[in-house]
């Protein structure tokens, strides 16, 4: 990124940010609703990283040497955002103890807190249609700077106090070449989904398949021993050369292009979109299995199985599932698409009335937290987070976590 387009950002002082409460933790840091007394008591979302944690990653045998790189990345990610729908980096944190940084608070949390408060647990196609809006502006925001985000998520996907949108957590994120558009090839609304078994290319992908449940993650990337995996070449409708062959994402989302190990670009944001609004419309994930390797085996084998009777909707996951990277709908033809038949793209995110507004704030703490102490206790040794990490994903539960 140029550094004539990074902004100044303000350094925070620790002794002035009072902790409302902890939001939640991830892999790498703890994260807290805090006031900025230093500023007009503006609540932020501070994530807070322990340097003793990333050290002992870095004395490990097999460690990459990137901990702090990705953590720069994603800072550099945050300066160079400037759209509405996503965060702005508000302050940068460095004590002898932790690094941090913020962004604004999003008081509706995310779209999976949002779905469990529906009475049928799923939303209405006219919900889809406003999020999914302004996920494909916020993703094609990125993908003009250069970024494949690849991790998107229900989890990762805030509602702001004005209802929209925001995407949130760029730790798995990547920079490729920049995208330049190129005329779309028109596909038939109607075409049959090419699935891997209606392929000469289904033998060798399952094969691979086999030998990329568990692959070496790449040097340019940092593990990351939360729910996602993660380990580091794409093909639509943008004339690009640039690919990734880092291993990365949340393993339900994850493209199978990424799994076959062959590249990616930023095709795998269109597929995890298109599990996105299945997840939305059906309140489940399409290729979830017991374990890993089944659900991988089931991402590279099976065509997600679109229940009701046809709609545009249902077209248009379809078509964003669709497994050859080269074959899945792009940009240009999401947004032509029927099921966004009527959207006027440039007015989505002035929309004054979006489908939620969240309510006042509820968040409170009864005690004084200290921010060095509490990440202290939390990862106090690498053994404790990832065996907590593993104990959450086993549990299958949604946390309220805002990671970012």
């Amino acid at each position: 990124m140029n550094d004539d387009q990074l902004v100044q950002i303000p350094s925070l002082d620790i002794k002035k940010l009072k902790v409302i409460s902890p939001l939640g933790r991830g892999a790498k840091g703890v994260v807290f609703l805090v006031q900025n007394e230093a500023n007009n008591g503006e609540l932020l979302a501070l994530k807070a990283i322990s340097r003793a944690s990333i050290t002992k990653k870095l004395k490990k045998k097999d460690s990459d040497g990137n901990e702090y790189k990705r953590i720069v990345f994603e800072q550099e990610v945050l300066r160079q955002c400037n759209h509405p729908l996503l965060p702005k980096l508000r302050g940068v944190l460095s004590t002898d103890n932790i690094v941090g940084y913020a962004i604004d608070y999003c008081p509706g949390r995310d779209l999976n807190y949002l779905r469990k408060k529906q009475t049928e647990k799923m939303f209405s196609d006219d919900f889809i249609r406003f999020y999914a809006a302004e996920l494909v502006l916020a993703l094609e925001y990125l993908h003009g700077l250069g970024i494949v985000y690849r991790d998107l998520k229900p989890e990762n996907v805030m509602i702001q106090e004005n209802g929209h949108l925001m995407l949130v957590d760029f730790d798995l994120s990547t920079k490729l070449a920049p995208k330049v558009l190129t005329p779309s090839r028109k596909q038939s609304p109607t075409a049959a989904p090419k699935t891997l078994h209606q392929s000469t290319k289904n033998k060798s992908m399952l094969s691979k398949f086999y030998k990329c449940c568990y692959p070496t993650v790449s040097e340019t990337d940092s593990v990351h021993p939360a729910e996602s995996v993660n380990s580091e070449q794409s093909n639509s409708s943008y004339d690009t050369n640039s690919k990734s062959n880092s291993f990365v994402g949340t393993e339900e989302y994850v493209a199978p292009e990424m799994i076959q190990g062959n590249g990616h670009d930023y095709a795998v944001d269109w597929w995890c979109l298109g599990i996105v609004l299945y997840e939305m419309l059906y309140g489940t994930t399409p290729f979830r299995g017991i374990n890993r390797k089944e659900t991988f085996y089931r991402v590279l084998s099976k065509t997600p199985e679109l229940v009701g009777e046809p709609t545009s909707l249902r077209d248009l996951i379809r078509r964003l599932l669709e497994k050859d990277p080269t074959q899945r709908i792009s940009v240009n033809e999401i947004k032509g698409h029927d099921f966004f038949k009527g959207v006027d793209w440039e007015k989505v995110v002035m929309i004054s009335r979006p489908p939620f507004i969240p309510g006042p704030l509820d968040e409170s703490c009864n005690k004084v937290i200290d921010i060095e102490d509490f990440v202290k206790g939390v990862f106090k040794t690498e053994d404790d987070v990832i065996g907590d990490v593993k104990e959450e994903k086993e549990s299958n539960e949604v946390k309220d976590f805002l990671v970012f």
